[in-house]
């Protein structure tokens, strides 16, 4: 495959094949096509069926690094692959806002990642994810697609390989995982450019019927959560009609 560039992994190619996920994933999981289509559909019960035993509110970062392994890269699939309308929503509102240096934060299986790297106004993708399957993965696909030379992954914002600020950070479908997101939403305004975006989006519900087990819900949490957000950032209009809002530096 040639160079990736902006056509090429733009909205319509995710909408038609999520940037051939269901081949790399095959193939990253060393399993046939159809054995990856018979575990799909059930991969988001296989996880869910991993609580309440391995899922301990107070280690959830131990959780989704250590615990999930790659059954969180198949239920991340059936997510993207399921929800490709909404995604792409998403991918357009990225498409508007990212340049520079941008940092995806907890960003799974990497769609939003690869798609801003293949930007031309973007310089360079640093993908950030606790579960190393899911920085391995990611690694691989970029290198597939040709963009391993604009994207690099890591576990932590505290890597020093890092830039100590970035253009644009995105953090979607992350915040309602972590036990402070106020304090990530603290930590997004100390390294986000005075000029910068930051596309975010959460969930803090756990589900009429528990259905999301691994989300943060007390309102207390919420509350610090809303607080902060409205201390640090104002929101910039966007069209989109999706739950992902646009925020710059209050």
């Amino acid at each position: 495959m040639g160079a990736a560039g902006e056509l090429e992994l733009g909205v319509e190619r995710f909408l038609a094949d999520g940037f051939a996920l269901r081949p790399q994933l095959a193939s990253f999981l060393d399993i046939s096509p159809e054995e990856l289509e018979r575990r799909l559909p059930s991969s988001t019960d296989d996880l869910a069926a991993l609580h309440p035993g391995a899922f301990d509110p107070d280690q959830a970062g131990r959780f989704y690094e250590d615990t999930v392994g790659t059954g969180h890269l198949l239920e991340l699939a059936a997510w993207h692959l399921g929800s490709a309308d909404y995604i792409a929503d998403t991918l357009r509102l990225q498409q508007r806002f990212a340049r520079g240096q941008v940092l995806d934060f907890g960003g799974g299986i990497g769609s939003h990642a690869l798609a801003a790297a293949a930007l031309p106004e973007v310089e360079r993708v640093w993908f950030v994810d606790l579960n190393p399957h899911n920085r391995a993965f990611v690694q691989a696909r970029a290198a597939e697609l040709g963009l391993g030379a604009k994207l690099s992954c890591y576990r932590d914002m505290a890597d020093p390989a890092l830039p100590g600020r970035f253009d644009t950070i995105v953090c979607m479908d992350v915040l309602e995982h972590l036990s402070d997101p106020a304090a990530q939403l603290a930590l997004f305004a100390e390294r986000l450019a005075p000029a910068g975006i930051a596309l975010l989006n959460w969930y803090f519900f756990k589900g009429f019927q528990g259905e999301y087990p691994f989300h943060f819900d007390a309102p207390e949490l919420v509350e610090a959560f809303f607080r902060t957000l409205q201390s640090r950032f104002l929101e910039v209009f966007h069209p989109y009609l999706i739950t992902t809002r646009a925020y710059r530096l209050a």
